[in-house]
């Protein structure tokens, strides 16, 4: 037996010899240092007061997707731990933001998920709020005193941005501007145009860890072969890592390539899975002539011909690495997105709003339909068949509690079945805290941002 071709370039750290400055090219290194942190952040009811007290209200948090609010009065809730979000498109196309929390005894103004509407009556005592946030009527006005409600009291605004079809929102109105305070290089998010992707698909589930557990396992492709072996076939599990300011980051995973660790026969020997990226690349595998070693590089060659064909031109502004791979994404602090040319996973790692070591898994899945019968969801991406792809409708989000199986597919219910036992050991005396190696990178790159604000130096 052989081993797979290519492998030489396989050694990490793997750098994928891009031109310097380019979206694909090599971030600058940082140095985070070998500190082995205290363990106690995972469970600690002290630090989840911390975090709330230091984190959540300074930083942007991503609240929403254009697409779910294109039109005047659309509107869409958004929950992070115990705060609620209101998110309205006004009637200039502007987005403004509130807390769902009506100012005269505290009810959820709004609760319903999302819908159209040109103004919110509180359910509870038929108070009424136009949608920008002004009142327009307190039932028995009469029988307030006219000093207690001298100032109109409306829905409390918080501050609201949106860059390249994602809105954010900040609660102590300190952040410094979106568009300086993301991460990423310049134009990063932009390429791929998710203001013309439709969300398809969105789960939400509970799951037994601290929220932090979810982000370190989805921060690194190390835990690949023993968690999710059946992905060797299809994906490489090295990836170039690259750490930017303000706790992003990134890899990028070559995918529709055998991985370095999978022995091969013969030149010939294609997995399966591979078989499946060739297959949603136009490319039918039982005509195929190239080799494993070939495989990823015809997948760009197809798709970049294919959008061509199909007058694909947000396609254009795409590198042939993006036609091929994913570029996993982390937004600090909550916020991992798998990006790829024909839709984006966009997975929020959200508190629990008392429970330090319990979180909610939202994944969302934008996709941009193309109506041709020459083009269909890759397979990679796990749609269920029933699911509307075209945009038309809007899916309600689909839920599952801690104690039920969520239907999230097979490689996601493995992370699922595996952080309560992560979260379990974390409580362990026998462990001391984590060993990241260099493979973790982005971990303790996102660890070290959250010191930042934790300590108070942001």
């Amino acid at each position: 037996m052989g081993d797979n071709p290519g492998l030489e370039q396989f050694k990490f750290p793997l750098d994928l010899g891009a031109p310097e400055g380019s979206l694909e090219g090599r971030s600058p290194p940082i140095d985070n240092g070998s500190d082995v942190i205290d363990p106690s952040r995972y469970y600690s009811r002290e630090f989840m007061a911390k975090e709330w007290q230091t984190l959540w209200p300074k930083v942007w948090l991503l609240a929403a997707v254009t697409s779910d609010i294109r039109e005047a009065g659309d509107y869409t809730l958004y929950q992070h731990g115990h705060e609620e979000f209101l998110l309205v498109r006004q009637d200039d196309l502007s987005i403004k933001a509130f807390y769902n929390s009506c100012p005269h005894r505290g009810n959820r103004v709004c609760q319903v998920d999302r819908g159209v509407a040109d103004s919110f009556t509180c359910p509870f005592h038929g108070w009424r709020f136009g949608g920008n946030g002004k009142l327009q009527e307190i039932v028995d006005e009469e029988t307030f005193n006219p000093k207690l409600i001298a100032h109109r009291p409306g829905l409390t605004e918080v501050r609201c941005d949106h860059l390249a079809g994602l809105v954010f929102i900040n609660m102590d109105g300190k952040a410094p501007p979106l568009k300086e305070w993301m991460g990423l290089p310049e134009g990063y998010v932009e390429a791929y145009g998710l203001e013309t992707m439709n969300l398809v698909r969105h789960t939400r589930s509970d799951w037994s860890s601290n929220w932090k557990t979810g982000v370190d396992t989805f921060y690194e492709s190390y835990h690949l072969p023993h968690i999710h072996p059946q992905t060797q076939g299809s994906i490489e599990e090295f990836s170039q890592v690259d750490l930017y300011k303000n706790g992003f980051s990134r890899m990028i995973m070559w995918f529709g390539i055998k991985s370095h660790r999978h022995e091969v026969e013969h030149s010939r020997d294609l997995d399966e899975g591979t078989k499946i990226f060739l297959r949603d690349a136009g490319i039918d595998p039982d005509t195929y002539t190239g080799t494993v070693a070939d495989t990823r590089r015809d997948i760009q060659i197809a798709k970049r011909e294919r959008a061509a064909r199909l007058g694909l031109k947000d396609w254009n502004q795409l590198t042939d690495g993006q036609l091929s791979d994913g570029w996993i994404t982390g937004m600090f602090p909550n916020v991992q997105m798998g990006m790829h040319a024909e839709g984006v996973f966009i997975m929020r790692f959200v508190p629990h709003p008392t429970d330090p070591e319990k979180f909610t898994y939202d994944n969302m899945l934008l996709y941009r339909h193309v109506d041709t019968p020459n083009y269909d969801v890759p397979t990679w991406m796990a749609m269920p068949k029933d699911i509307d792809v075209t945009g038309a409708v809007r899916p309600e989000i689909e839920r599952w509690a801690a104690n039920e199986v969520p239907g999230i597919g097979p490689v996601l219910l493995q992370d699922f079945e595996l952080v309560p036992h992560v979260q379990s050991g974390l409580k362990s005396r026998g462990f001391k805290g984590p060993l990241w190696g260099e493979q973790e990178a982005r971990i303790r790159h996102f660890h070290k941002e959250v010191d930042r604000y934790v300590s108070g130096e942001k």
